[in-house]
């Protein structure tokens, strides 16, 4: 795709256009297509973990999708000072599934959902309200790294799903690696050498064609269909609350992570524009994570952020409208009050979805690499920055035996590659003198003498 001059791709539809009606459904139901398996992933993990039956695993499933379509549609519409105004679809992270197995175990899902409702609007709620005063310390340097690692960090969950999903008695299957090969090649044909619909919906159109070869190959068990209820009703406080001060603690950790994650993503989907978030999208977004996050808990629903893949959506097809997403935020919603739309959703198989994956994982990490070479001059100092940032980061993912001596709490802490690669560069950018430090207003040692790095997007 295209790049002008002052590093905007060539985008097809803009923030506030809207397309009409039958390609905005199509568009926006290819947004839900590429997140629903990973959405809901954590709730089956969790579930599993802690022994819940299928009756109660449904419901934390649809919790899940409810009150993600309820966050994205805040996300694009805004209500009051609660929302960005951006493309941004919302879901359950797996920067949640080890604390809250781990915490759902040991203490119950109680504590889980009662850390999440006290911690959840508290944490990114200050974040955001205050992010005018912290927003120097998160400069182009700083997002452009944290969207890179969640790219690559997802990467390695897409090869999982492409291969049939981890556990899976078939994992590595030539019949799974050869559907996600389907679905990517589809995609990227689409999307490279046709125009219009096509490309616009290449994402969908692979998903569809790897559903239709897998459903031919025997490989789709439609039988969880007939068996889902039609319709069920929220209900507050499904499995109770508990206030344990480790779980508490645990999940405000996370939730900075979980801020990090969505100033990230909110970078890449604005990189798509040449821009960065302004102050007023960072601090709606942020309201956003935390209030819904703490909602949906009260309805024992795992916290929802800003959904990676989705940013990979946008700059993959050029349609950045607020209101495809809003649809994919509506389609969400309805999938979460219907458990037998979800159930026929969840018969695509894994290795489908893995395709679609890989490739807006990819896509991801290059939007934040766009990030970073339109708006930070890579001299010595940045270089160095992203060189720890980065190594740090994924090593912590690459081999999380290296931190087995460590207490549990700081396994658990430093064994997140996001957390790794936000914290160190944040110190780093912050205290190496530099012009992207917030306390240092001076040319780094290879800046020229007029104060000046390369020309920025759109100089000669």
């Amino acid at each position: 795709m295209s790049t002008d001059a002052d590093g905007k791709i060539e985008l097809e539809y803009e923030l506030d256009d809207r397309p009409p009606w039958p390609k905005s459904i199509l568009l926006g139901v290819q947004h839900v297509a590429v997140m629903i398996v990973p959405a809901t992933a954590v709730a089956f993990i969790v579930a599993g973990a802690v022994g819940l039956g299928a009756a109660d695993t449904a419901y934390v499933v649809q919790m899940v999708l409810l009150f993600s379509g309820l966050a994205t549609i805040v996300q694009a519409y805004t209500v009051g000072p609660v929302g960005a105004r951006l493309p941004i679809v919302m879901g359950t992270s797996f920067t949640f599934v080890g604390a809250a197995t781990s915490i759902g175990v040991d203490y119950g899902l109680g504590a889980v959902f009662g850390a999440i409702l006290v911690t959840g609007f508290a944490v990114e709620g200050l974040i955001g309200w205050q992010f005018d005063r912290i927003q120097p310390f998160f400069p182009p340097l700083v997002t452009g790294l944290v969207v890179i690692v969640i790219g690559l960090y997802l990467v390695p969950v897409g090869v999982d799903y492409a291969a049939g999903g981890v556990g899976a008695a078939d994992y590595g299957a030539v019949h799974n690696i050869g559907l996600a090969l389907l679905v990517l090649s589809v995609a990227v044909v689409l999307n490279v050498f046709t125009t219009g619909v096509t490309r616009l919906l290449s994402v969908l159109v692979g998903i569809g064609v790897g559903y239709a070869v897998a459903v031919a190959l025997g490989l789709v068990d439609f039988g969880p269909v007939a068996s889902a209820a039609p319709f069920a009703v929220p209900r507050p406080g499904a499995f109770g609350f508990a206030f344990e001060p480790i779980a508490v603690v645990t999940f405000a950790f996370l939730f900075l992570v979980s801020a990090m994650e969505t100033v990230g993503d909110m970078s890449g989907v604005t990189a798509a524009e040449g821009r960065n978030p302004t102050d007023e999208e960072f601090r709606g977004g942020l309201f956003t994570d935390g209030l819904l996050s703490s909602l949906g808990a009260a309805f024992a629903a795992f916290p929802v952020t800003s959904f990676s893949q989705n940013v990979g959506i946008v700059n993959f097809t050029g349609v950045m409208s607020r209101h495809v997403v809003g649809v994919a935020g509506v389609v969400l919603a309805v999938l979460g009050l219907s458990p037998k739309v979800g159930a026929a959703v969840a018969t695509i198989p894994s290795a489908v979805f893995g395709g679609a994956v890989v490739l807006m994982a990819g896509m991801v990490a290059a939007s934040g690499a766009r990030l970073l070479f339109l708006h930070v001059d890579l001299d010595r100092r940045n270089m160095v920055v992203v060189a720890v940032s980065l190594g740090l980061g994924l090593g912590v993912t690459m081999r999380p035996e290296a931190l087995q001596e460590l207490p549990r709490a700081a396994r658990t802490f430093f064994g997140e590659p996001v957390i790794v690669t936000a914290l160190t560069a944040l110190l780093l950018n912050t205290f190496a003198p530099g012009e992207q430090s917030p306390l240092f207003d001076v040319p780094s040692a290879e800046t020229p003498a007029d104060g000046r790095g390369r020309s920025q997007p759109g100089e000669d």
